[in-house]
């Protein structure tokens, strides 16, 4: 067994590189460090059904290490995957594993997938399925905060009350281990020197005295923070510090209309606060913001989001931090020790059924619901401005809450150390699988399980009422006339054929049935008996060989 997962691998989960950056992309490419780090010596295996992707992962990998070892998994090679013990998904569907897991058996290997967003109602869909779900105590969904955690429960608790009412009683499903496990930052990417921050300042236009707020993440509404309270908070404190303030956002925008009210938005409602603006695509301007600042914003008030990866950036860069009372920020920005929490309001249960209704007829889309949620919620003004005020004019407590931030980071929060979790959850829930297979009441249930999902069923066997007659093992078979193996592979090369080539017999399969019938017809069992090939691809062959022509089946077996 592996002390590493198999990584379920399409670029979209991993690559920095795409058309349109998010968070999960970041945290797929920075668990992936991790993992090629933390490897300790075993080779890095995918599983993708694309030979494409997994070149890219091959690339990626090594661009990481180039000493690392690569190792494909195609998906229906359930065998490697039950030899290393684990699939590790990008995502929190796990829907499509589990049913797959069942052809090798639900104890075969374990499945762990992490949230992202649990707002939307692809996530949503995904958490709701954990009831029904093939899935085990041997699996995991981790939860990258407790604010997730509290939101994977309330949607569990709410499936299982609804399949109550349905069913006319309540299921006793089977969950998968829900630990709580936050995603981390690679502490050494946010070391600068001070020759290092002076540059960085000066390319930025920043005086020495001028106190330099950064804010970093999508500049968007209500995908990451509204931007007023942040406006107004810096201003009020400007005024009320009397210091000289500077606000860098460094991030991108969806569109022009939205970057031009941004940035109106930072003219009106702070106009005493100097307006930076960074491309935080860039990786040489990304780098500046974070030297040049000297304290971290982030007011975030929607939903969508669930960790906050930029606060624990933050933390590592040794900034303390002001952020929102709010999702994953709670568990990470520690109040009055690494910078500070301020007080978030939205409505109560109930007053949201309209956003709700909204989102799920289709009259909004996830972006107009998130933004509908978003607009409800509200900071403590005052709490704001009292702690900027306070962080702007004490360069010693900036200093005292950075320094407990970076400590805090670089033990608890970076990749190094989460990863090592990671390992302790996979060997965790190995012998979780150990123990049911021990167990002969476990194990003689688990036998008893379905072979593949109801809906996604052995074609031949739903749709078995479609032909005249089954092909089956008392079927007889026998070569048509003239039939050859070099007839056969000149019809195989037809493009009428070998549009799927890899579906086709071989030449040796077709050559050892055709030899098989040379005395005359002969069953399907027998000539599985003669020619030693599983009776399954034995069928398979012959339902080929018998549309190409090659050999016939006699009317009246099966």
């Amino acid at each position: 067994m592996s002390a590493n997962a198999v990584i379920q691998f399409e670029p979209d989960g991993y690559v920095l590189d795409g058309p349109k950056l998010m968070g999960r992309q970041a945290a797929g490419h920075a668990f992936l460090r991790a993992a090629v780090a933390g490897r300790g010596g075993e080779p890095m295996r995918c599983t993708t059904p694309n030979k494409g992707s997994a070149a890219v992962f091959q690339r990626l990998v090594q661009s990481l290490d180039a000493k690392a070892e690569t190792q494909w998994i195609p998906p229906g090679r359930l065998d490697l995957i039950e030899a290393a013990g684990a699939v590790y998904a990008p995502g929190p569907t796990l829907a499509p594993l589990a049913h797959t897991r069942l052809r090798a058996g639900p104890a075969a290997y374990s499945l762990v997938g992490v949230t992202h967003t649990t707002a939307s109602h692809g996530a949503l869909d995904s958490i709701a399925g954990l009831v029904a779900l093939p899935l085990m105590p041997w699996d995991a969904l981790i939860c990258t905060s407790q604010a997730v955690l509290e939101t994977v429960r309330l949607v569990v608790e709410a499936e299982h009350d609804y399949l109550a009412w349905r069913l006319g009683t309540r299921p006793a499903g089977l969950l998968p281990k829900l630990p709580v496990i936050p995603l981390g930052v690679h502490s050494g990417d946010f070391l600068f020197s001070a020759s290092e921050r002076a540059a960085a300042r000066a390319a930025l236009g920043l005086a020495d005295d001028e106190v330099a707020a950064l804010f970093v993440g999508r500049l968007s509404y209500h995908a990451k923070a509204h931007p007023h309270a942040m406006y107004v908070g810096l201003e009020q404190a400007a005024k009320a510090a009397g210091t000289k303030l500077a606000l860098i956002q460094c991030g991108w925008f969806a569109n022009e209309p939205i970057e031009r009210a941004f940035k109106d938005g930072a003219a009106r409602y702070a106009p005493s606060v100097k307006a930076l603006f960074a491309n935080g695509k860039d990786d040489v301007a990304r780098r500046r913001a974070w030297a040049a600042a000297d304290l971290f914003v982030s007011l975030s008030d929607n939903v969508q989001e669930t960790f906050g990866l930029a606060p624990v950036e933050a933390m590592a860069a040794g900034l303390p931090s002001i952020v929102t009372d709010w999702d994953g920020y709670k568990d990470t920005v520690r109040d009055g020790m690494d910078g500070f929490r301020i007080s978030t309001t939205m409505p109560e249960a109930g007053a949201g059924e309209l956003y709700a209704m909204v989102y799920e007829t289709g009259e909004a889309n996830y972006d107009h619901y998130s933004g509908l949620v978003c607009r409800t919620v509200s900071v403590d003004m005052a709490q704001l401005v009292a702690r900027l005020v306070e962080l702007v004019t004490s360069p010693d407590l900036r200093h005292k809450l950075g320094a407990a931030a970076r400590a805090r980071a670089t033990s608890e929060l970076d990749w190094r150390p989460i990863y090592v979790r990671y390992k302790a959850l996979y060997s965790e829930l190995r012998e979780r699988r150990a123990a049911a297979r021990r167990d002969p009441k476990t194990a003689a249930w688990l036998a008893c399980a379905p072979h593949a999902a109801p809906a996604r069923p052995d074609p031949f066997g739903v749709f078995g009422h479609y032909p005249t007659r089954a092909l089956t093992g008392t079927s007889v078979v026998f070569k048509a006339p003239d039939a050859t193996t070099a007839g056969y592979a000149a019809l195989a090369a037809d493009p009428m054929f070998n549009y799927l080539p890899a579906a086709l017999p071989g030449e040796p399969l077709t050559d050892a049935i055709l030899t098989a019938l040379g005395t005359g017809p002969v069953s399907v069992d027998a000539l599985a008996a003669a020619t030693s090939v599983p009776k399954p691809r034995l069928l398979l062959a012959i339902g080929i060989l018998a549309k190409m022509g090659v050999v016939r089946i006699a009317a009246g077996g099966g």
